[in-house]
């Protein structure tokens, strides 16, 4: 794989702005992306959506930002809505109710939380009882870094069990955060010392969305999802903003990575919506890699083996 200018370059530049874009590779991406606008389908076309990053806490009350009223019934109706035919729940194993739903008749998987105390034997049986297809850990909300010694044992489960890992990064829902933990170029350090252990960032690393993006494209090993850069009603959020600290976002990780096989679509529901979130996304990635993005990729990653067998992705390049 080769890039379109010297790397000392490109880290050179990258210290002295904080825009996402980069010199020439930002002309590039948005020749690549213009053919993105078009977000209509042919006859002939199908795009089946994956949602890495969801949440089923299904409370019966609306979420405090989103407003998006936390039922089953919601989740299931924004899926149909978005052609959602899976999707990846968020969750832990501490018994409270609404948390581990079980919903693989509509192809959605568990990742288990781990918690600050970890238990690597309680971790081992529940991926034995294959209930669960990955691991997550959460950065910033329990303050450890990634490369920590306490997290090992985690990796080891997951090479075992051959799932991958995700991971908390960026900012937090909870002002009890430690942002300091959850900066994603930690996460370089652990991609080399276990090679085989597949792992996922989550939200791209927001606000080191470069940093995120140049461990996944370093380590092939690491993948990338750009969940809740925004969160609430996209709605109500104007075409500056959208396009500023979401679509552009992606589209400038899209393009610096330079393989369509790193990025995976989520939203992190039910922080936002997922149709109106989808669209946005799409604007970010040029036509011909959307199998890949919101469906192939996560298929490969989280082994979702069963919907590549029901659903032929299709969507032509214009």
């Amino acid at each position: 794989m080769s890039r379109s200018f010297p790397l000392p370059l490109l880290l050179g530049l990258m210290m002295l702005t904080s825009c996402w874009s980069a010199p020439k590779k930002e002309d590039k991406t948005a020749d690549r992306a213009a053919a993105s606008e078009d977000l209509s389908f042919a006859a002939s076309e199908n795009l089946p959506v994956i949602d890495v990053h969801t949440h089923t806490r299904f409370s019966g009350k609306p979420e405090r930002t989103s407003g998006i009223v936390q039922t089953k019934e919601q989740f299931l109706r924004e899926m149909k809505e978005s052609g959602v035919v899976g999707a990846v729940v968020h969750t832990s194993d501490n018994g409270r109710t609404g948390y581990n739903e079980d919903m693989k008749e509509h192809h959605v998987v568990h990742c288990l939380g781990v918690e600050e105390k970890v238990d690597a034997a309680r971790l081992d049986q529940a991926l034995r009882s294959k209930k669960y297809s990955c691991l997550k850990i959460y950065l910033g909300y329990v303050h450890r870094y990634a490369n920590d010694k306490a997290y090992h044992p985690v990796y080891r489960l997951a090479r075992k069990h051959d799932v991958p890992v995700v991971f908390h990064t960026g900012d937090t829902y909870s002002s009890r955060g430690k942002l300091k933990y959850s900066d994603p170029l930690t996460i370089d350090e652990v991609a080399v010392d276990f090679p085989q252990v597949t792992f996922v960032i989550a939200h791209l690393g927001n606000p080191w969305i470069q940093s995120a993006t140049e461990v996944a494209y370093k380590n092939p090993n690491v993948y990338v999802e750009a969940s809740a850069l925004l969160i609430g009603d996209l709605k109500k959020i104007n075409a500056a903003g959208l396009e500023r600290y979401l679509i552009e976002p992606v589209r400038w990780a899209f393009g610096y990575m330079e393989d369509p096989t790193k990025l995976m679509y989520g939203t992190d529901w039910p922080l936002t919506g997922m149709k109106d979130y989808l669209e946005a996304y799409k604007r970010a990635i040029p036509r011909e890699h959307w199998c890949d993005v919101f469906f192939n990729n996560a298929v490969r990653v989280f082994k979702m083996k069963d919907l590549a067998k029901q659903h032929e992705c299709r969507v032509s390049a214009r």
